[in-house]
């Protein structure tokens, strides 16, 4: 488990276009779905420790905004050759335990990852209904070696500014979390 922060990619920038399988439904998702609506963009993984901690908190703060018109998408861009847990159908399994409201992707190519520029999980991203990126971060200050309660303080902090029309704060802190699993190019 590497703790690494997630890159801090510029605010503003434009959403990057994907269509991935869903590994619950088993019909692929388009971000064309996400037009004139905020978003929340989530990378993460079965298997991290730091993704366990939340997943409680990311399961209620999607059902509170859910309501108030915010889609939230999950995406898993691990290796599932060296990290089977991560594994499409694991996902689905992990998705109907939990009761995930979202839509979990599978980035098997790690395209979108890069597109993204993620690098660990859990790493968040909120965009507004113009598709433009307002927040990048973390959820909250919990981490699995820290006795801290998970709350989801930055996250929605940032989904209600940007709900009522807000400029966000600049102040934004990077996500900590397990690097994801990039493939090995073969040779």
């Amino acid at each position: 488990m590497a703790r690494t922060p997630s890159n801090m990619i510029p605010l503003g920038i434009e959403l990057p276009e994907f269509k991935l399988p869903d590994t619950v439904s088993g019909s692929e998702f388009s971000s064309d779905k996400l037009k004139g609506v905020v978003s929340v963009i989530m990378f993460i993984c079965n298997h991290c420790p730091y993704v366990k901690l939340v997943n409680d908190e990311l399961v209620k703060l999607a059902n509170d905004y859910i309501k108030r018109g915010v889609a939230f998408v999950a995406i898993s861009s691990n290796d599932v050759v060296n990290y089977p847990e991560d594994s499409p159908e694991k996902m689905k399994q992990t998705a109907v335990e939990l009761n995930y409201p979202f839509p979990y992707l599978y980035d098997e190519s790690q395209e979108v990852a890069k597109r993204f520029d993620a690098a660990c999980t859990p790493d968040f991203y909120v965009f507004d209904k113009d598709q433009r990126l307002v927040y990048r971060g973390q959820l909250d200050d919990a981490r699995p070696s820290l006795n801290i309660p998970v709350t989801g303080r930055d996250l929605r902090e940032a989904l209600e500014n940007v709900l009522s029309g807000k400029a966000g704060s600049e102040l934004q802190r990077p996500s900590i979390g397990c690097n994801i699993k990039w493939k090995v190019p073969q040779e």
